[in-house]
């Protein structure tokens, strides 16, 4: 993943300030693994050839041009005979390979920006799993829902309030769901369905909404019910792109996840959260109660 990826729709002074974390750590890595190659006697050229790299390849990654793979330092701390820091190192790359970035820099050019780069992040799936803990996906909501989310975020965060203009960009990255041959998975935590974040006649439409997504081609939705037999804990949401990427939203920041451990972990997760959701009639029952709970209020 390029490091610029996740920084579309910030200001020219944020991009720089971001880019120049991630260079700093690629260049500290790269100083680490010349630290190594130069304490085991080996020149670059000579580890180059027992790597069957090019030697252009560890000069890169030593000056922090090229970010290594996670097979690359394996085989790198291989080739130096000091296995036992391969920890290390594959601790270093997560780090480096996690995009952090802040709400309030992601945020910095309106709610609008933010969903168009989600957008992007969707456009290049193929596949794209959501499991939410605390509200109904992006994906699935309505607009006076979107709008209420929206005011809450920008609140918390002192961001610019361009509500109506990111409730727009949030339809038009739902029209994906239209799409034929797009595929959208969706499990919720039954409690979400609870969760009364706008005006109860708001949380009503958008319950029927829900409802009435079930038998759309592009789209599985599942419900986790609040008394399931769960082998996982389901700490927090997350968004998993086709195996390769996972996003996870905190309260104060945005995580990106590529390593390949971390994105087979969620995997995991998805596959035994989806054996413990409801579908299909069962599912359309656990919402037709949350809706009627509201009326009960």
């Amino acid at each position: 993943m390029a490091p610029c990826d996740h920084l579309r729709g910030l200001s020219e002074g944020e991009r720089a300030s971001a880019v120049s974390d991630y260079q700093t750590a690629r260049l500290a890595l790269g100083a680490r693994l010349r630290e190594l190659r130069a304490e085991s006697g080996l020149n670059g050229k000579t580890l180059a050839q027992q790597l069957a790299w090019p030697a252009s390849k560890i000069s890169k990654i030593e000056n922090g041009k090229q970010a290594p793979s996670t097979e690359d330092v394996r085989a790198w701390a291989t080739a130096l005979g000091i296995p036992e820091v391969i920890p290390e190192l594959t601790g270093r790359l997560r780090t480096l390979e996690t995009q952090y970035a802040a709400w309030r820099r992601q945020l910095a050019a309106g709610v609008r920006a933010r969903q168009e780069a989600w957008q992007v992040t969707e456009d290049s799936a193929d596949t794209i799993r959501n499991f939410e803990t605390a509200c109904i996906p992006g994906l699935l909501q309505t607009a006076e829902y979107a709008r209420h989310m929206f005011e809450r975020t920008t609140k918390l965060h002192r961001t610019p309030p361009d509500i109506e203009a990111g409730v727009s960009a949030r339809h038009q990255r739902q029209q994906a769901l239209y799409v034929p041959g797009r595929d959208f998975r969706f499990l919720i935590w039954e409690a979400a369905l609870h969760m009364v974040l706008c005006p109860r006649e708001v949380m009503a439409g958008q319950l029927d909404r829900l409802a009435g997504v079930f038998g759309m081609p592009t789209v599985q939705l599942g419900i986790v019910p609040l008394g399931a037999d769960l082998t996982v804990v389901p700490t927090h949401g997350f968004w998993l792109f086709d195996d390769q990427l996972v996003m996870v939203e905190t309260i104060g920041a945005e995580l990106r996840l590529t390593d390949r451990a971390e994105t087979a972990l969620y995997r995991t997760v998805w596959d035994e959260l989806e054996q413990a959701a409801v579908t299909g009639a069962q599912a359309h029952r656990v919402i037709a109660r949350a809706r009627a709970s509201l009326d009960l209020m």
